[in-house]
């Protein structure tokens, strides 16, 4: 390995420690399910919590607008300070700090969210949690984009979406027995999440001693070939102008997905699903949500980024949800869940083939960030025209789609030329 200086602010010598680390590593397929178990732990723990905290809130004397706010609060720091985070990343270069950070303030900020039995600390908590999301997202993301380029770089990012929705059912369904062997004790099922959490820190610790600099994995890379006394380029002061085109279509087509809170409110308003069915459609979704990251990842490697027009196409399709008719529900949720799967991994794919390595944390905060603006406008823009009248919100969320497609076919087109 190269000169360059590792979390701990040491440059280690090429001479003597390049045979040893070499050997140890893990394989790029090894380091990315291992990031993906540990998603999946961490998904059991903050998706936990998400699954529960409106009834939780509710307890604490919370009312619907307070818990709605909260929500999309939460989603807004969970992306939109992504980029600050990512800038952070980006000049520090302490991938492994900032992932381990972000992690650590999740996993224990959650369980304290029970403990504390008052309104504002359990609200202020779970906003820690999510910060914790936006803190370590842009790291994470990074160190998993150095092993995608041996791997595949949708599939990398489609195992790992997998693992991690994995996790999104699995939370919730343990809170979901605790609660029915104990009901209303919020207490525990929050502290009960403290198990996964542990697991994760320790995971992620190993991954640190095994994997030091991921940069290895990096084809070619300048890291692994330079004398010792060169130095990392430094990041671009610019993100490329594709980059800036991709993502301001990404965000459009965020515009043009219903939340899910929307759906679920078409379907109870009008009778077509139970309180109880409502976590049932969710967890559904989750499962698509997973299954579709994994599947588009495979895809985008054999057939290249333009596949991601299928996207907004599909968002059209989950349109369908907003039917009078049961059965549609369930079909677009379904849909729904393809569309958020490939959003939250293969789309991410992408930006590791605009952007060089040394600018990724970077860009990738900036695409989260978008993100969170575009999901903040359409629950927002979507909920009042759904006031107006159903047709309104369907056609807004349509022509938004019908922007996102053209967008997308002109960028992806450029890219592959």
């Amino acid at each position: 390995m190269s000169g360059v200086p590792d979390d701990g602010g040491r440059a280690p010598s090429r001479t003597s420690n390049s045979a040893s680390s070499t050997a140890r590593v893990l394989r790029p397929w090894h380091f990315v399910v291992a990031f993906g178990v540990v998603s999946l732990l961490a998904d059991m723990v903050y998706e936990g919590a998400r699954s529960i905290i409106g009834p939780y809130l509710a307890t604490l004397g919370a009312s619907a607008t307070v818990v709605g706010l909260v929500a999309g609060a939460g989603e807004f720091i969970g992306y939109g300070l992504r980029v600050v985070s990512g800038y952070a990343v980006s000049r520090s270069r302490h991938y492994w700090t900032w992932t381990i950070l972000g992690y650590t303030l999740t996993v224990l900020s959650v369980p304290l969210i029970g403990v504390t039995g008052i309104l504002a600390p359990g609200l202020l908590l779970y906003g820690t949690e999510r910060l914790g999301k936006a803190v370590r997202s842009p790291a994470k993301d990074t160190l998993l984009s150095h092993a995608s380029t041996q791997t595949g770089r949708g599939s990398a990012f489609g195992v790992h979406q997998a693992l991690d929705q994995t996790g999104a059912m699995l939370g919730p369904l343990l809170l979901a027995a605790i609660l029915g062997w104990k009901e209303g004790d919020y207490r525990l099922a929050f502290l009960s999440l403290a198990i996964p959490g542990v697991l994760v820190l320790v995971l992620l610790f190993w991954l640190r001693h095994r994997v030091p600099d991921p940069r290895v994995y990096e084809e070619a890379a300048p890291a692994a070939v330079a004398p010792e006394s060169a130095a990392e380029p430094a990041p671009a002061r610019r993100l490329p102008a594709r980059f800036w085109q991709y993502t301001g279509v990404i965000a459009v087509l965020s515009v043009g997905v219903a939340p899910f809170p929307l759906l679920a409110f078409h379907a109870q308003t009008h009778g077509l699903l139970s309180d109880a069915q409502v976590p049932l459609i969710f967890a559904l979704a989750m499962a698509v949500d997973g299954a579709s990251g994994l599947i588009m990842g495979r895809v985008y490697d054999r057939s290249g980024p333009l596949t991601l027009v299928a996207v907004p196409l599909a968002a059209l399709l989950s349109l369908l949800a907003f039917l009078e008719n049961a059965v549609w529900i369930w079909v677009g949720v379904a849909v729904w869940g393809v569309v958020n799967g490939v959003l939250d991994s293969t789309v991410k794919a992408v930006v590791t083939e605009l952007v060089p390595s040394t600018s990724r944390a970077v860009a990738f905060g900036w695409l989260a960030f978008v993100r969170g603006v575009g999901l903040l406008v359409a629950g927002g823009v979507l909920g009042a025209a759904y006031d107006a009248g159903v047709p309104v919100a369907v056609a807004l969320a349509a022509a938004a789609n019908v922007v996102a497609f053209a967008g997308l076919a002109v960028v992806l087109r450029r890219l592959k030329g």
